[in-house]
């Protein structure tokens, strides 16, 4: 017994006996040490980031602000191709290109030079300016040097250095409503004969217009060949009925004198009050205004 005893006790007295059962622990030590290889996820994630940096060789690449630059989207809505809002989607989707490069930077920069296609066409840089102006008497829209009558571009004189043109014309004895641009693509538009805003003009005859006349005109009639509608044609509350509102979608006022004179009526004022949705509130007689980024919009969208 004391022999095992003595076994015992030497193998419990041995001073190295717990070394290993302390080394036991080193190993899990070091194995916690390995959470170095934590890093192992920012291997796998840096080739990820490369890959998105490699997957933009379109992207027009960045370069420092110059002078006269401008962000891209109000590039393309200066040059009234749509909104602010609307070109951004545009160019999130790739449809925008600078000097033949994808654009899809949201706040890029472009400079004086620079080519930008939208969505398949190629955008003057000039901008589009849209001037609305309540027209007055004894002002006309010709260019005739000879005319002796004041011409309207005196009145937008000031507005703006861009070449505009008038939308459609009148003559010295029609007022109202008379819109300006250098928006090509609009005056084009609102010159077609199947154009499809409204106009409301109100105007002034030489005698009382018979209810029946009016009933003719209502439903419609043919000038020169043409059979043109007539939206709406009724007398003016609490006027004359001398006095008369028409609604028809023809920006052309020789159209609505034709109408009253086939019935053997002299015109004697033709007052344009409401143009494709437009009108004359707030704005007095030989004044204008510019239009708004929405009322730009809608005009583009009747």
């Amino acid at each position: 017994m004391n022999n095992k005893e003595g076994n015992k006790k030497g193998t419990g007295a041995r001073p190295n006996s717990a070394r290993p059962s302390s080394n036991k622990p080193k190993p899990a030590m070091a194995k916690r040490a390995q959470g170095s290889k934590k890093a192992k996820p920012t291997t796998k994630i840096d080739p990820k980031a490369i890959v998105k940096v490699e997957k933009k060789p379109n992207q027009a690449p960045k370069r420092p602000k110059v002078a006269d630059e401008i962000r891209l989207n109000k590039y393309i809505s200066n040059s009234g191709a749509c909104s602010r809002r609307d070109a951004d989607i545009y160019i999130q989707s790739g449809n925008v290109k600078v000097n033949g490069i994808p654009v899809v930077e949201m706040g890029y920069m472009v400079k004086p030079g620079d080519v930008v296609n939208f969505d398949g066409a190629t955008l003057t840089p000039e901008k589009k300016e849209y001037i609305l102006l309540n027209k007055p008497k004894n002002f006309t829209t010709s260019v005739d040097e000879n005319d002796l009558h004041r011409n309207v571009f005196e009145l937008v004189r000031g507005a703006t250095n861009a070449k505009i043109q008038s939308v459609g014309r009148m003559d010295k004895n029609t007022t109202g409503l008379l819109l300006f641009t250098n928006d090509t693509d609009m005056i084009r538009k609102f010159g077609l004969p199947n154009q499809k805003s409204s106009k409301i003009y109100q105007v002034s005859l030489d005698k009382n217009l018979k209810y029946e006349d009016l009933e003719k005109i209502s439903k419609g009639i043919t000038l020169d060949g043409h059979r043109l509608f007539v939206e709406d044609v009724s007398y003016i509350e609490n006027e004359p009925k001398t006095e008369i509102g028409l609604k028809l979608r023809t920006s052309n006022v020789k159209v609505v004198r034709a109408i009253f004179e086939s019935f053997k009526y002299d015109v004697l004022r033709i007052d344009r009050v409401s143009f494709a949705g437009l009108t004359k509130k707030n704005l007095p007689r030989g004044n204008w205004r510019f239009l708004t980024e929405q009322e730009v919009i809608n005009l583009k969208n009747t």
